[in-house]
């Protein structure tokens, strides 16, 4: 499994909730015992080789002040609500913990894009336009039937697939709950499937680290990495 490059410097990498104290661990024995400051996005770990890890706590999980709390908030249990949306596709579901007990996939046609020009390219266009429309709104419904119910039981609303359709469905004033429990990250995930949405209950519940080395060691691994969505 590989890291992905971070802009601005340094890397990215998915730890899965269960192996997070491992990775810790890893780290400190690679770079020597590191000092933990709490953070807006969870800890900050700097070793004394100059390499830093910053642990962004999963979405819905609470503060932490120290490591064995931030484990603790990590691997604990939650309840997320996801919704993934790309083109005429859209998965709802709502975890827990690592399970799946509500969940829904649902795909309605939309038409792909026509080399004809003219008359005849417009009409195709209005035609996928509302194609795309109709399976927005149908999203919504989804979400409205799926997660609107389950919104004050849960912690976070966790979204992948495609921003624009993401956004449109939660611009749909029944789903403001949803929206007010939206987290910042953003699945990248291809067409919504009952397996993508399986995929997505691990990578929403992963711990994500950007790491950055020493000043004199450039590159190398770190860790157990988790591949989440394949």
């Amino acid at each position: 499994m590989t890291s992905r490059p971070a802009a601005g410097g340094g890397r990215w990498v998915d730890v899965d909730p269960a192996r997070i104290r491992r990775w810790i661990d890893g780290f400190a024995g690679r770079h020597g015992p590191a000092e933990a400051t709490p953070e807006a996005y969870g800890l900050l770990l700097a070793a004394p080789d100059g390499a830093t890890a910053e642990l962004h706590a999963p979405p819905g999980a609470p503060a932490a002040a120290d490591l064995d709390g931030f484990v603790a908030a990590a691997t604990a249990d939650r309840r997320i609500g996801l919704l993934l949306a790309r083109k005429g596709a859209v998965a709802v579901g709502v975890a827990e913990g690592e399970r799946l007990p509500v969940h829904k996939v649902d795909t309605r046609y939309v038409q792909g894009r026509t080399a004809a020009g003219g008359w005849s390219q417009q009409r195709f266009a209005r035609r996928r336009d509302n194609q795309a429309k109709a399976a927005l709104a149908d999203a919504a419904d989804l979400a409205a039937r799926l997660l609107l119910p389950e919104a004050d039981r849960l912690d976070a609303v966790v979204v992948g697939g495609d921003r624009r359709a993401v956004d449109a469905v939660l611009a749909d004033r029944r789903l403001a709950p949803l929206a007010a429990l939206r987290a910042d990250r953003l699945l990248d995930v291809p067409e919504p499937r009952h397996a993508v949405l399986l995929a997505a209950v691990t990578a929403a519940r992963a711990v994500r680290i950007l790491v950055r080395d020493a000043p004199d060691q450039p590159g190398g691994k770190e860790g157990p990495l988790v591949n989440t969505l394949g």
